[in-house]
């Protein structure tokens, strides 16, 4: 029996935008390349392409841009969040992503449950410094409060010697640790066909 298709969706927190190189798309595309083998298709956003406001709801009103990267999240399975490491932290793009999906806390989906259940969710990070288990720590508490559900060995990363000068992009090849690290994210994809199953909405603890 063939697989179930899936689909995922990476945003990309770089700070640069298009046609700049990008570590962090690079990277979000070698998950993306782990997951194409198993029946996932994806798509790539750089949220700096986007006018994206400041803000906390699902939409900031004329101009704002996020109600079309939320409805892109709403309709995949899989989401991908791959961002550099600046100073050791999360980039203020990164930030304004989960800014954004603060709104989730008060949506529903048709069956009365947060509009994000059923989805999982991943990480990536790269940077010339140290921090990434700290990022990965943020995204994925943050994501987790919004409905995601969190794979275990969910995120990948790559960080050069402190001060160095190379980009995750200049490198020759992918390093093994690097690999070895992102070849569980296949996972994600029997994680996320698990949560997709019908079931039925919980009894609330406190009516």
């Amino acid at each position: 029996m063939s697989e179930t298709h899936l689909t995922a969706l990476a945003l990309v927190c770089t700070l640069k935008p298009s046609p700049a190189a990008s570590s962090s798309e690079k990277l979000a595309n070698d998950i993306l390349a782990e997951l194409a083998d198993h029946n996932v298709t994806g798509e790539v956003l750089r949220i700096v392409d986007f006018h994206v406001k400041p803000g906390v709801t699902t939409d900031e009103g004329p101009g704002d841009e996020w109600p079309v990267i939320r409805q892109k999240v709403l309709d995949a399975d899989i989401l991908i969040i791959s961002t550099p490491t600046w100073m050791g932290q999360l980039p203020s793009v990164g930030m304004q992503v989960l800014e954004r999906l603060d709104a989730e806390l008060s949506e529903k989906d048709a069956q009365g449950r947060p509009s994000m259940y059923g989805k999982v969710a991943v990480a990536g990070v790269v940077g010339n410094e140290d921090g990434a288990h700290h990022i990965v720590s943020q995204l994925f508490q943050g994501l987790g409060d919004v409905g995601f559900t969190i794979p275990a060995q969910g995120s990948t990363y790559w960080n050069d010697e402190a001060m160095g000068s190379r980009d995750y992009i200049d490198l020759p090849q992918v390093p093994e640790a690097v690999a070895s690290a992102t070849r569980p994210l296949r996972r994600t994809r029997r994680t996320s066909r698990r949560c997709s199953r019908p079931t039925t909405t919980p009894r609330k603890l406190v009516e």
